[in-house]
């Protein structure tokens, strides 16, 4: 079951994380998970997508 409750604490990434898919757009992970999703939100809602 999903609990939803008030955020305790955030912990912003490091920054070698930040801009992670620009940097790493030959990873294997962005190939296959994230770039078809982009694809996808690109051609569903285009006036929203901002890449």
């Amino acid at each position: 079951m999903t609990q939803v409750a008030p955020l305790q604490d955030f912990y912003a990434a490091e920054e070698y994380h930040q801009d992670f898919l620009p940097q790493h757009r030959g990873n294997p992970y962005i190939i296959v998970n994230d770039l078809p999703k982009l694809r996808k939100l690109k051609e569903e809602f285009p006036a929203l997508y901002q890449p």
